[in-house]
Order: C-alpha cells, then sequence, then structure tokens
C-alpha cells in the first residue's frame, strides 16, 4: 500500500475539527492517538462505529490514548452527526473530536483513500481505515477495511495492548493473544539476558528441532 505506513512518521496537519483548530503533533504530545477515518457523515456502518469508539473512550483513556476522527464532511455537519450517533448509543457521548476535511487534503496525507469508493460528484472518498500512533509520532499498526465492513473495537483494544507492552519489553504477542495471556521472548534475546529481563521465569516449548526459541513469559 503507497504512502503512509506502519514505521512512518504522520505529517503534523492542522485543521478544522468539532472541538475546535487541532495541530496533530499538539494533540499527540507524548501520548498514544488513535486516528480513524470514515467514509461520511450520516451513513450506517459509520454511526455504528463512532459510537462504539464513544462507549469504548473509557478503556482508550486507561491506557493513555487519545481518540480522533476523520471524515470528509464540515464541522457543522460533524456536529449534526453526533446527535444521531449518541442517540443511537445510548448513554454514550462522543467526547472525542472528529477532523473535518472537506478538500480530501488530510485523508491523502495520511494515506486513508479509498481506491474505489467516490461520491456523487466523483470526488475520494476516505477508505475505513485506522492507525495507531505512538509518542514518537510513528504509525506504529494500521487497519484499512473496506466500506462494506466495520471494525471491531474489542480488536483495537487487543492490538493496542499488545503494541504497549512490545514498548516497554521485548517480547512479541503471538497468534490470537489476548490481554493476561503468556507473551513470548524475542529471538534477539539470549536466555542468559532472559534471566535478567523477566525474573517472574519463563517456559520453553518442547519442539522436535530441540531449538530453544519458542519461549513464553507474562508480563503487564
Amino acid at each position: 500500500m503507497p504512502g503512509l505506513t506502519i514505521g512512518d512518521t504522520i505529517p503534523n496537519i492542522e485543521a478544522d475539527s468539532t472541538h475546535g483548530r487541532i495541530k496533530l503533533y499538539d494533540f499527540i504530545g507524548d501520548g498514544w492517538v488513535i486516528i480513524f477515518s470514515h467514509p461520511g457523515d450520516f451513513t450506517p456502518v459509520c454511526t455504528t462505529e463512532l459510537g462504539k469508539m464513544a462507549a469504548y473512550t473509557e478503556e482508550f483513556t486507561k491506557r493513555g490514548v487519545k481518540l480522533l476522527g476523520l471524515s470528509c464532511d464540515d464541522v457543522q455537519s460533524h456536529n449534526e452527526w453526533i446527535k444521531d450517533i449518541e442517540a443511537y448509543t445510548p448513554g454514550c457521548k462522543v467526547t472525542y473530536p472528529i477532523l473535518a476535511d472537506p478538500k480530501r487534503e488530510f485523508i491523502k496525507m495520511l494515506n486513508m483513500v479509498d481506491p474505489d469508493e467516490k461520491d456523487s460528484e466523483g470526488n475520494q472518498l476516505p477508505s475505513r481505515a485506522l492507525h495507531i500512533v505512538g509518542p514518537d509520532k510513528k504509525v506504529k499498526l494500521s487497519f484499512l477495511y473496506p466500506a462494506s465492513t466495520g471494525r471491531n473495537m474489542d480488536e483495537v483494544v487487543r492490538v493496542l495492548e499488545s503494541l504497549q507492552r512490545a514498548s516497554k519489553h521485548k517480547i512479541a504477542t503471538p497468534a490470537n493473544w489476548k490481554p493476561g495471556d503468556p507473551v513470548v521472548i524475542s529471538p534477539s534475546v539470549s536466555n542468559d539476558q532472559a534471566k535478567e529481563m523477566f525474573p517472574q521465569g519463563y517456559k520453553s516449548a518442547n519442539l522436535p528441532s530441540k531449538k530453544d526459541y519458542l519461549r513464553f513469559t507474562n508480563v503487564d
């Protein structure tokens, strides 16, 4: 996929939003941010997604993560749309900002353009994209979904937990991992180093190759 991708520094865009003018680097600060785009305001799947983001806001806040939406409509449209989102998701408030991008400038800079979807005038629309950005302003993970498929917020939380653990420890998370499960120690860590780094201990899988590379431990 051309354009902005994992490991790239996100551009310091400045845009109007439902919370006023936002400079992206100032917004990120020294924390984590999830930037997520939507094909358009007042569309069915997007309405359910932003409602779920609102419902999960506390989960993200506990992990030191800010949320930032993006759609190609203007701020006035966003504010009207928020009323529908909150009505559809009772008890949840959209407390995160939604950027306006009526000229389709930012979706191109952030590599959030859908290659196929266009509006009635032939203009490009945002894909159902999501970037998790770290404190160093680099993209740590990207999701790209077609307009027909809504995102799973439990999976967003899961991968965020994985990324944050891997940023603190020399570990990776295995297939189907979820918070609380054992993680694997990086192959770059020797057994002697592993004993120092992981005083809680680790267990190696007994494999036919007898190679001691699949080592499990637990970290917070």
